[in-house]
């Protein structure tokens, strides 16, 4: 404890600028894009309700980094197309219908919950040998019994599920799961032209200021280098020493 609370107090001093000196290409992060990148900062999740990670990931994990992300960097999630069948698709436009209504984190959490079971949540995987859960969703009918209770007809998510906007994206999300070349989910990418190493990296703190660097200072010429990572850089730090005490690891 001594030790990870003298860390803490290491990384209060030490400028966040310093600290990128730490993150390697092709150990933390990995360019995946030699185009220019994004207009501006910003992190995309790609995901899927069926991938129990993913389910761990939006309930213990996300709320903080994106409460603790440098406030100019915006944030997306798209939904994979992995299983290329009818119902695929369809539970990639329920996120699409999320997308455009209100109660977002009660509807994700609810699809995640409908396919996996509330133990998911916490990394449970319903699909390891002895495990069950029932399937709830398998067609759109059962989807929009999900998304009834919470104030979303039937009219309504048909509406939106049928919509050019809602076919439009989809389509993106497919072009840039191949541009991106998303083999696994999670997975984060910065600035359409960074994707993050998860398996390379321990803490949620370390996570958090990947991304801050990747998206803000990376591209950033030597002259013009931002002097901060996170919420003006101090808040993120203090909020290292919470984390570092915790040394979460990602499963």
């Amino acid at each position: 404890m001594i030790k990870q609370l003298a860390l803490a107090v290491t990384l209060v001093i030490t400028p966040l600028s310093s600290l990128a000196a730490n993150f390697i290409e092709g150990t933390h992060y990995t360019q995946i894009s030699t185009k220019a990148p994004s207009s501006e900062p910003k992190l995309t999740e790609f995901y899927s309700f069926y991938c129990h990670n993913c389910f761990n990931m939006e309930t213990n994990y996300l709320p903080d980094i994106k409460a603790n992300l440098n406030p100019k960097i915006g944030f997306d999630s798209k939904h994979v197309d992995f299983m290329n069948s009818d119902i695929g698709t369809e539970v990639m436009r329920s996120l699409a219908v999320i997308q455009s209504v209100d109660n977002k984190d009660a509807l994700t959490h609810a699809m995640f919950s409908a396919i996996q079971g509330v133990e998911g949540q916490n990394g449970h995987d319903h699909s390891a040998p002895g495990h069950e859960h029932e399937q709830q969703i398998n067609n759109r009918d059962d989807i929009k019994k999900i998304f009834a209770p919470l104030g979303i007809d039937a009219a309504q998510y048909d509406n939106v599920a049928d919509s050019k906007s809602t076919n439009e994206k989809l389509a993106l999300w497919r072009t840039q799961q191949n541009e991106f070349k998303i083999e696994s989910v999670p997975a984060f990418i910065v600035n359409d032209k960074y994707a993050v190493n998860l398996n390379s990296i321990k803490t949620l703190d370390e996570l958090i200021g990947l991304i801050n660097y990747l998206a803000i200072e990376k591209d950033v010429a030597p002259a013009k280098t931002s002097s901060g990572g996170s919420l003006g850089g101090l808040f993120l730090v203090f909020t290292a020493a919470i984390a570092v005490t915790r040394q979460r690891r990602f499963n």
